[in-house]
């Protein structure tokens, strides 16, 4: 009897799919076996371990001094000083979004004189650094005593003092919103962009006026692309109004230098400002998602939960699972 290599003898016949789609299989029967993350856990471990040493420093350390950062926290000095903030942060904001959206239909223009001017101010604001533009501003009567409105090169039909109209507040508003205008131009130029250049063609040919076509067509979906970049640059400002401290303005960061400066409480003082950072970026990250939410409508069909939302579904089935439990235990 001879035995054929393993190479040489002939294949199983295969099975029929016929065979196989006929086979009625139970689902009941089938073995399900949960998948398996080893280093998820392993990693959730790590970084358990590394949160529960940071919060047992910051519990056990007396250099953090609690008490002095309980007692600042609230202070009427800090609370001001965290409104002249939030509102540093306001005026910013529109001046420079206000500009910075002219800029952008500047720049956007088939004008070539404003397309210039539009490209001049962007690439001279964002050249110079903040600090020093706020100091200039701050420091503009050194050059200007007064400011005229009135014929060019003629009579002046109204003077102001620059020392009187200027101040070191509105010195601050101008500087950062003119900075702004700078980056805002930007993202909202690059958000326009991305909307398909068809969509205005064909509303064109539909006869569709050139401001519905921008306000109805392109805007809504320009905001998906702008929101994101304008969040962070809002953000940015607000972090970045401390730098008006270095015009003496009582805003958050210069009040708490102010504070620390007499007592000598360096740390806890600075723990004061970074929460309230935190708790105002943290207010306005959530502004942005809701704001992100509203212009997502026409992107998605089905809109994703909300944490909100998905907290409240969570409940309600952990609601009707314990109903279930109890219901069955009472048969």
């Amino acid at each position: 009897m001879t035995t054929l290599p393993v190479h040489a003898r002939p294949a199983a016949p295969a099975a029929d799919p016929v065979d196989i789609a006929a086979r009625r299989i139970d689902p009941s029967t089938l073995t399900v076996v949960r998948a398996r993350h080893p280093w998820r856990w392993l990693s959730a471990a790590a970084a358990l371990i590394v949160v529960a040493q940071f919060v047992n420093g910051l519990a056990t350390n007396s250099g953090w001094d609690w008490a002095t950062f309980a007692k600042y926290f609230t202070a009427p000095v800090v609370l001001q000083a965290m409104w002249l903030t939030i509102q540093l942060t306001i005026y910013g904001t529109v001046l420079g979004f206000a500009l910075g959206v002219a800029i952008a239909a500047a720049r956007l223009s088939k004008n070539p004189v404003l397309q210039t001017i539009a490209w001049t101010y962007v690439w001279a604001f964002r050249s110079i650094p903040l600090i020093v533009q706020l100091l200039f501003w701050f420091n503009i009567a050194y050059l200007y005593d007064t400011l005229s409105i009135g014929v060019p090169f003629g009579p002046a039909l109204a003077t102001f003092d620059v020392n009187s109209t200027i101040s070191g507040m509105t010195a601050a508003v101008i500087g950062l919103g003119l900075h702004q205008a700078a980056y805002s131009a930007e993202i909202v130029r690059a958000g326009i962009l991305s909307v398909d250049h068809g969509q205005v063609e064909a509303a064109a040919a539909l006869g569709i006026p050139r401001r519905r076509q921008f306000f109805r067509i392109v805007l809504p979906q320009a905001m998906r692309g702008i929101l994101p970049n304008a969040a962070n640059e809002v953000i940015s400002l607000f972090k970045g109004t401390s730098i008006v401290s270095t015009m003496a303005i009582a805003e958050l960061f210069y009040q708490v230098q102010v504070i620390y400066g007499r007592n000598g409480r360096v740390v806890p003082l600075l723990m004061v400002a970074t929460v309230w950072y935190i708790l105002m970026t943290t207010a306005l990250s959530i502004v942005q998602y809701y704001v992100e939410r509203h212009y997502a409508k026409g992107a998605v069909r089905t809109m994703p939960l909300t944490p909100l939302q998905k907290a409240r579904a969570h409940l309600a089935d952990w609601s009707a699972r314990a109903r279930r439990q109890s219901a069955e235990h009472t048969r």
